[in-house]
């Protein structure tokens, strides 16, 4: 039984690592050549908090921190601050997974809500103290509101074209989710 779930297990973590990549490359082109007027929604944070709120089995904290200092370095950001609040706020969501998943769904979306705000409000300070140029502080909230409003969708996405679904509370992966 555990090669079994052993064999699903890396599968889902490549889908993982593909679709931040996808993601990533999709937000780098150039679509759009004007001056833009608002901040998009941070989709690759959405899909990162999805899945570790949703299967933290599935997103071991070395491909959380790859995707993400790559985003880093691709997007032009400082290397590794918005990393690592990324990872600090999907490690918080694993760690919490299980209380999430015996909730319902407005729970999940307002801690990943909160992780949001904090990660933006983090990030937004440290550049402040560091006197790095930074956006906006209402840009920085608009983008975050963005992410927060897209949550559902990525858990829909995720759910119905990627099948990712939380574990029963008698799946052997879902005893995991607390140790």
């Amino acid at each position: 039984m555990a090669d079994v779930q052993g064999n699903a297990l890396w599968p889902k973590r490549a889908v993982f690592v593909a679709l931040c990549v996808a993601v990533i490359f999709v937000a780098l082109l150039p679509l759009d050549t004007g001056v833009p007027r608002w901040a998009p929604p941070d989709l690759l944070l959405a899909v990162c908090l999805v899945w570790a709120a949703r299967r933290p089995d599935y997103v071991p904290v070395l491909s959380i921190a790859f995707v993400a200092l790559l985003a880093d370095l691709l997007y032009q950001r400082p290397p590794g601050l918005h990393a690592v609040l990324t990872v600090l706020g999907c490690e918080y969501l694993k760690a919490r997974a299980r209380m999430l998943r015996d909730s319902g769904f407005w729970i999940e979306w307002a801690t990943a809500g909160a992780v949001v705000i904090v990660i933006t409000v983090a990030y937004q300070l440290t550049l402040g103290l560091l006197a790095v140029p930074q956006p906006p502080l209402a840009l920085s909230m608009m983008q975050a509101v963005g992410t927060i409003a897209l949550y559902p969708a990525v858990v829909a996405g995720s759910h119905l074209f990627l099948g990712l679904r939380r574990p029963a509370a008698s799946d052997p992966g879902g005893a995991r989710l607390g140790s």
